[in-house]
């Protein structure tokens, strides 16, 4: 199945300013989620980010933080999105079928988040290349977990030309310069 753009949504989970330090390559798991949101924007693809308990964790990094509205946030103090009251119903306002997941930690709120999701019917995308973990070996364990549960595992760049579809999408030009 690939990344529909008329039926998915971005879903940034907890990329916090004092967590993101301690994950193992942050700054490029960052960068991969900037690009992603950079992407869904040029292509009116929505977007949600999840903070952890933000008073203790901080907001989400700044980066990431001056590309999102402040309404496409919300304070979670469940590990998994799906589990925070009131989520679930914006997620399904929103009408899309199928999250495209990434963000900090994956075997932990990434990897509960993504479970409950597919519980909840909805289609998940984990994005590999754009999530993390402080110790790799549980970042690793968890994508082979999320795979086992019928989580698709895929990359952003997997995700951008998904979304494109054709080389002659209105919006290939601003991608393609984004992906470089």
């Amino acid at each position: 199945m690939l990344v529909d753009p008329q039926d998915s949504l971005l879903l940034i989970v907890d990329v916090q300013q004092r967590l993101a330090p301690a994950v193992a390559s942050h700054r490029a798991v960052e960068a991969r989620i900037a690009t992603l949101i950079r992407g869904a924007r040029r292509l009116a693809i929505p977007v949600l980010a999840s903070e952890q308990y933000p008073q203790g964790l901080g907001p989400t990094v700044p980066a990431l933080a001056q590309l999102l509205a402040p309404a496409e946030r919300i304070a979670k103090r469940a590990f998994s999105c799906a589990a925070e009251p009131g989520f679930l119903a914006a997620l399904r306002e929103s009408g899309r079928g199928q999250v495209v997941i990434c963000g900090m930690e994956a075997h932990v709120c990434l990897l509960q988040t993504a479970i409950e999701l597919v519980e909840a019917g909805f289609v998940v995308f984990a994005v590999a290349d754009a999530l993390g973990s402080r110790d790799p070996a549980n970042r690793e364990a968890a994508l082979a977990r999320m795979a086992g549960q019928g989580i698709e595992v895929v990359t952003g760049e997997m995700v951008l030309f998904e979304w494109l579809r054709r080389s002659d999408h209105e919006g290939f030009r601003d991608l393609l310069g984004l992906i470089k």
